[in-house]
């Protein structure tokens, strides 16, 4: 089979695109026909080293992918649609291939009539915001969540997720992306390079945030901390290289907490209730990528440089397994 994999840890340009055998899948797994994965920024960090987990060279990368499955097992039958999210770390081969062996509790059916395209782009970034609102950040209805950097991937996720669990949602974005928030159900959208943010954000929420998420990988603490409520929480969900100040006085008079989840840790229990949200929002046609671009799956390097460069601003890049 042909696939996307590299023999060293490293920059971009170690991915080689070539031919390698095809797994055979062990008693709990299932042999999937890989249709289509794509790159998120995690591939990266496993890619270079920044993300220490065991990996067997040659290493196929990449988390995500969406296909059918061509060996039965577990339930599953040869043709069903199906999807994955966690490869590509923790022992396991990645999904940048034309064939997979998926664990059995990490094989998720795909809605019908759902795209391949559409869900590749969406699981991995749907994933990580239900993790942070509700496996990590205790969200429920009545609740106020601010989302930093709402226009993302995971921005709008979170935004989508949030709303639909019944709490108020306040974003920051850039002005141009202020209507688009707003459509995915942000009851405010502020401007996040406005000056004096947090004073209008504080306006917003008199009583505070229950739950503060920033998406950048730009951790304000001080500025977090201070718009809690009483209780509130902050979930990190990015930053790998990010060391900011712990404002430790306003952290523990608030009762308030910070947390911080990397979804490689996450566990299959919690993916598959993720799986479960993620899977209605599709069937309902309520989870879409904003911007995609289709490449095959030799463009796989070129992509890794793109992210890291950040060339793509938000567009989720589908890559085939066919030409």
């Amino acid at each position: 089979m042909r696939a996307a994999y590299v023999e060293q840890l490293g920059p971009p340009d170690v991915i080689r695109y070539g031919e390698l055998a095809t797994p055979v899948p062990g008693p709990d797994e299932v042999l999937v026909d890989v249709a289509a994965t794509t790159v998120n920024p995690v591939d990266t960090f496993v890619r270079s080293g920044v993300f220490r987990t065991p990996l067997e060279f040659p290493f196929v990368i990449g988390r995500d992918l969406v296909g059918t499955v061509a060996s039965a097992g577990g339930g599953f039958a040869v043709g069903d649609a199906v999807w994955c999210n966690s490869l590509g770390h923790g022992g396991r081969q990645g999904a940048a291939a034309e064939r997979a062996a998926v664990p059995v509790d990490r094989l998720y059916r795909l809605p019908a009539g759902v795209p391949p395209e559409v869900a590749v782009a969406v699981v991995h970034p749907a994933a990580t915001a239900y993790l942070a609102l509700f496996t990590h950040g205790g969200l429920g209805p009545g609740k106020t969540v601010l989302v930093g950097g709402a226009a993302g991937n995971v921005g709008a996720a979170l935004v989508v997720l949030a709303v639909r669990a019944g709490a108020r949602v306040i974003a920051t974005a850039s002005p141009r992306d202020h209507d688009y928030c707003q459509g995915l159900g942000a009851s405010e959208v502020v401007d996040y390079h406005a000056p004096d943010l947090t004073r209008r954000l504080a306006q917003l929420a008199p009583a505070g945030f229950d739950l503060h998420v920033d998406t950048s990988g730009r951790n304000d603490l001080a500025a977090a901390v201070a718009l809690l409520a009483h209780r509130g929480r902050i979930v990190l969900l990015a930053g790998a290289k990010d060391e900011p100040v712990l404002p430790v006085g306003p952290l523990y008079m608030k009762d308030a907490s910070v947390r911080g989840f990397a979804i490689s840790h996450a566990t299959t229990a919690e993916l598959a209730a993720a799986a479960t949200t993620i899977n209605d929002l599709l069937a309902r046609d309520l989870l879409r990528p904003r911007t995609t671009q289709t490449l095959p799956l030799s463009a796989a390097a070129d992509v890794h440089h793109r992210m890291e460069r950040g060339e793509l601003h938000g567009k989720r890049v589908v890559l085939h397994t066919t030409t």
